[in-house]
């Protein structure tokens, strides 16, 4: 599953008004933040994780992580934040950011 430039795109400006809701510290990948990554992907289609870890090599290493332990596609990372996108066929028009932003484009 590989998004073309245009989805990263769209996905980009959708994801910039997000907030993160998966964060993950020093203690590192947990049955917890597993369980918490999968639902709120599940739920949301596309969502931002925090990566509170100082070191760059760190941060990287444990979003790689996250994404072959998740199935997840990364849209884009910034500093400590990272954008991460799995497509949910049955997702809930009311919960997915995907669904409820598609007609977004940029514009508030």
């Amino acid at each position: 599953m590989s998004l073309s430039q245009a989805q990263k795109k769209a996905f980009r400006s959708i994801g910039h008004h997000l907030n993160p809701v998966v964060t993950v510290s020093e203690n590192g990948v947990s049955e917890g933040v597993l369980a918490e990554l999968d639902r709120a992907l599940a739920d949301h289609e596309l969502i931002k994780v925090k990566l509170a870890l100082a070191e760059r090599d760190d941060r990287a290493a444990m979003l790689e992580e996250l994404l072959a332990a998740s199935g997840a596609e990364r849209v884009q990372t910034i500093g400590k934040m990272a954008l991460l996108y799995r497509r949910n066929p049955q997702a809930n028009p009311k919960l997915s950011n995907v669904k409820r932003f598609e007609n977004h484009h940029g514009r508030h």
